[in-house]
């Protein structure tokens, strides 16, 4: 819970601390192992941008091999409509 100052409520930090460290109740240890957490959630990240790069990459490359077929698909389509205008109305299969 936040205090009066919007500063989080740290147990053992008030005037009651047994310790008598001045508030600071975390050791050497516990330290450490936030330390470690912190560099396993770094490296997590960075795995994780590096798969969003990797990701971005495929898809800016499957946007513009579909923009051209779209295109190829379109000039094929107009040239097969000139062919069948210049040669008059189609017998229906």
């Amino acid at each position: 819970m936040a205090g009066p100052n919007g500063d989080p409520h740290v147990a053992g930090s008030g005037p009651d601390d047994e310790d008598g460290d001045g508030g600071d109740s975390f050791g050497e240890e516990e330290y450490a192992a936030i330390n470690s957490m912190l560099d396993q959630i770094n490296s997590c990240l960075d795995h994780l941008e590096e798969k969003n790069d990797y990701l971005h990459t495929c898809l800016k490359e499957l946007l513009e091999s579909n923009r051209q077929a779209r295109l190829e698909f379109q000039q094929q389509n107009e040239q097969l409509n000139m062919g069948a205008d210049g040669q008059g109305p189609q017998p229906s299969a």
